[in-house]
This record gives C-alpha cells, structure tokens and sequence, in this order.
C-alpha cells in the first residue's frame, strides 16, 4: 500500500526557500519512509491543541507538518520549515 505525498502551495513555495541539501533531506525523507510506508503515523507525532488532527515529522532541525487523509491514501504536507519557526 503506497501513500500519496502532496504539498499545499505555501508548503512548496517553504520547501524552495531553503537550503538546495535540505530541500533533498526532506524530499528523500518523505519518498522513502512516508510514501512507502504501511502507516505513516509510525515514523511522526500527533500535535496537540489548536494543531490537532496534524501530524509533524522530523528530519534534522526541520519539521514537516502534515495532514493524514487515510480515505485517500494522502499525506498533505501543509507546513515546513526549521523548527524554531514552523509552528508558529
């Protein structure tokens, strides 16, 4: 069973601002763990409170934020970025 990895438009326009390596970590990291996986909520992290219902990941000092469809087979990737400014 293969997920689909999808970027809302400002996730993508985030995912171009950074750094061409990490840009490469984070496309490698979803390809590879996320996309192929069984269930994608092993490898993340529930968020809480005004965030609930997203999931985040890690990959170094960047985090991606995302969107669970299980109807669909989707991980809607909706935020990314270092992790002293992706929540807020």
């Amino acid at each position: 069973m293969a997920w689909t990895v999808k970027f809302t438009d400002p996730a993508r326009r985030s995912l171009r601002k950074l750094n061409p390596h990490v840009q490469d970590q984070i496309n490698r990291y979803l390809a590879t763990r996320i996309a192929t996986s069984e269930d994608p909520r092993r490898f993340g992290k529930a968020l809480s409170g005004d965030r609930a219902g997203f999931w985040r990941y890690r990959v170094g000092d960047h985090r991606i934020v995302c969107r669970i469809e299980d109807d669909h087979l989707l991980v809607l990737v909706v935020a990314l970025g270092h992790r002293k400014l992706v929540y807020q």
